[in-house]
């Protein structure tokens, strides 16, 4: 117990611990690939493998902490991770159609596809460093109980 009269909730932390451990680990992960070309067959085929992996894990930690947080009775934190889990479910479809048709036009000999791939890649980042910020400001809010 804090000196406030505030405790910690164990489900709220281990379900910010399942959701943070693949949003962690992604982050350290994929500027990796700023270091290499895009052009090369093998790279290519590693960023959208984790891309896809990264997407997959996310759906099943999103999906876990969203019934232990409705099971637990907190609907707005459900909600939020709800959120979290659809954009993992329907933007994987989108995301990686969009990889697959600039690792298509690369393999058809367009010299602009990588750069596009690039694009790919840094909104992908960027799109996860806004999820994770979020999660930790969320943090506080979720994880301490009266």
């Amino acid at each position: 117990m804090t000196p406030d009269g505030v405790t910690p909730d164990g489900v709220a932390i281990a379900v910010m611990i399942i959701l943070l451990f693949p949003m962690g680990y992604f982050t350290l992960a994929s500027p990796a690939f700023l270091l290499v070309k895009l052009d090369i067959e093998p790279v290519a085929q590693l960023l959208r493998g984790m891309f896809n992996a990264h997407f997959l894990v996310m759906r099943v930690a999103g999906i876990i902490g969203t019934v232990a947080f409705l099971l637990d009775g907190r609907l707005l934190a459900a909600m939020g991770v709800g959120l979290v889990t659809a954009l993992a479910i329907y933007g994987r479809r989108g995301f990686m159609r969009r990889i697959d048709d600039q690792l298509s036009a690369r393999d058809a000999g367009d010299t602009e596809a990588p750069r596009r791939l690039r694009r790919l890649h840094w909104s992908g980042m960027l799109g996860n460093a806004v999820l994770l910020a979020a999660l930790v400001a969320g943090i506080p809010y979720v994880a301490l109980s009266a």
